[in-house]
């Protein structure tokens, strides 16, 4: 095994891409060229954005960085690849030098590697399941095989049937007898159950944010998504449409704020599931979404004042109605469905 220094490595980051100098090992003896590198490992962007998060909740400005053995507990992983995060840091200009090591100014959002980069492969085909859903290009009652799904999301048909088996737990889609998958509804029990989950989790986020220091960069976070939803409001009704995939990000922000892998996988079905069931009665598609908008506005800007009541009291009125639509529309899908 032999030592090679300064192999380039280039990133696609959703910001941009992203070039840093890093330290690799060469298994072959020989120096491995820039084009076997062309993509940093998924190891290196995991750990490279915990240390930023650890970065951006404890460490000040112009304070050093902790001890190498320290950063590799915090990044679950090696000195050597805490070496390589270390030149990316620098890279990036948020520390001096790779001996003092000081931070010179807090992570920013376009800092962190997209979370999409760092999916495995389940996540991925439930990814591209997910947006075949939401864009209507499997609506309620659809059928589907293995096959396809594996050509959208890149995957083998191994894998899509290992997915497929293990996410069928949520009664959301069945094998079929002939072969093949369909997408399937739940019953009002489900909806509840899952409702209940869901509130525990968020109101957990609303407190896990109202106890962030002001200085925290979940704070530009809140501001953007403020920005965001007044744009599509003001928009609306033309842009109505678009509301499904902000509520989606709003809703992420929030459970992300955990660090939860229980409460994130839950919230991928929650999100799923809900604006799945939508598509059963469009009626009042667009007078929902508005009021959603308004109803997130209240909540986010409750937050950005440090009002805790006000959050709570915004959080509980947009899970009553988001529960209330739900039910409403499990119980048109079943009119729908029930035999003359």
């Amino acid at each position: 095994m032999r030592y090679c220094a300064a192999a380039l490595w280039r990133g696609s980051r959703s910001r941009g891409a992203v070039e840093y100098n890093a330290h690799c090992y060469s298994h072959a003896g020989k120096r491995q060229t820039s084009d076997s590198m062309a993509k940093p490992p998924t190891i290196f962007k995991r750990g490279t954005n915990l240390l930023l998060r650890h970065l951006a909740e404890h460490i000040d400005v112009g304070a050093a960085l902790p001890p190498e053995q320290r950063m590799a507990e915090l990044a679950h992983g090696s000195r050597t690849a805490v070496r390589s995060t270390l030149n990316y840091l620098l890279k990036r200009g948020l520390i001096s030098d790779l001996k003092e090591r000081r931070l010179l100014r807090k992570p920013a959002p376009d800092d962190y590697f997209d979370e999409a980069e760092l999916q495995s492969g389940a996540a991925r085909i439930q990814q591209v399941l997910m947006e075949r859903i939401y864009h209507n290009d499997l609506p309620p009652g659809s059928d589907f095989s293995e096959a396809e799904l594996a050509r959208a999301a890149g995957a083998s048909t191994i894998s899509v049937r290992e997915f497929l088996i293990g996410f069928s737990r949520y009664g959301l889609i069945e094998k079929k007898p002939q072969g093949g998958w369909r997408l399937c509804a739940f019953d009002r029990s489900f909806a509840t159950e899952l409702g209940d989950v869901r509130r525990m989790f968020e109101l957990a986020a609303v407190d896990k944010l109202l106890g962030l220091p002001p200085d925290d960069p979940a704070f530009r976070v809140l501001d953007d998504l403020i920005a965001r939803h007044r744009r599509l409001g003001s928009a609306m009704p033309a842009s109505h449409r678009d509301f499904p995939a902000l509520d989606r990000e709003f809703h992420t922000f929030l459970i992300g704020l955990l660090n939860n892998r229980f409460a994130q996988g839950l919230n991928d079905i929650v999100s799923l599931v809900f604006h799945y069931h939508y598509q059963w009665d469009k009626r009042d598609e667009l007078p929902r979404n508005q009021h959603a908008v308004q109803e997130h506005l209240e909540l986010l800007q409750a937050l950005a004042r440090r009002d805790g009541e006000a959050a709570r009291r915004a959080m509980h009125t947009h899970l009553d109605s988001s529960r209330s639509t739900m039910l409403e529309s499990i119980t048109q899908r079943e009119q729908m469905t029930r035999p003359d």
